[in-house]
């Protein structure tokens, strides 16, 4: 499912119009995303929380050059982890 789509179906269960379904989801987006930009956790009890986790500093290979060792800096990445009530609901749809 795509943003159009989540949109479409968000519109339909909460009477919204298209438009506002999308301007609320593209609330909820940038602020999950500024909270993992200050370093904060965003938790929705039981489906999950989006958490931001540092990626060490490792060696890689130039693909340009193989011959040559290029250092990876260090990043901070977006992480989820699932609640128990998606984990769940996922084992009962199999």
């Amino acid at each position: 499912m795509n943003k159009a789509k989540l949109a479409e179906v968000l519109a339909e269960k909460m009477n919204f119009s298209k438009k506002q379904a999308e301007d609320t989801l593209d609330a909820v987006v940038d602020i999950i995303t500024n909270t993992l930009k200050s370093g904060e956790e965003v938790v929705l009890s039981g489906f999950g929380a989006f958490c931001g986790r540092v990626r060490s500093a490792r060696g890689g290979v130039d693909p340009r050059n193989p011959s040559n060792r290029i250092t990876i800096p260090e990043v901070i990445v977006p992480k989820f982890k699932a609640g128990k009530n998606l984990k769940e609901a996922l084992k009962k749809h199999v």
